[in-house]
């Protein structure tokens, strides 16, 4: 079955950095969130076949090792816009058939870029 869409968690009133990050920097869109999620704080985004919801979480932690796996072309591409905008970029290449490399969000949520080998 398909999957709608991946959480990750947020700290309380930090939704101006993730649109910073998600919104300009990945450059997904923002989309609005029901009116009763809406009071819970967060936000989501789309784009590229992906939904992605940040959702507060008050006793948060970053995700270190769970992480949402998306799927992109231009993988250098990818890297650069992410390291010019001061954010980590981890090349791995321990997945077979995939090139891949590991960053992070505002808040130390750890992301992973991949790309079809070939």
């Amino acid at each position: 079955m398909p999957i709608h869409h991946v959480q990750l968690a947020c700290p309380r009133g930090t939704e101006q950095a993730l649109r910073g990050f998600y919104a300009g920097v990945l450059g997904l869109t923002e989309i609005d969130k029901p009116p009763a999620l809406a009071a819970r704080g967060g936000c989501w985004f789309r784009g590229d076949g992906i939904e992605l919801h940040l959702g507060v979480e008050d006793d948060f932690r970053p995700a270190r090792k769970a992480h949402p796996g998306l799927l992109v072309t231009g993988l250098d591409d990818w890297a650069g816009r992410l390291a010019a905008a001061g954010y980590p970029v981890s090349f791995d290449d321990e997945f077979p058939g995939m090139r891949r490399f590991y960053s992070e969000d505002p808040h130390g949520n750890r992301l992973e870029f991949l790309e079809p080998l070939g």
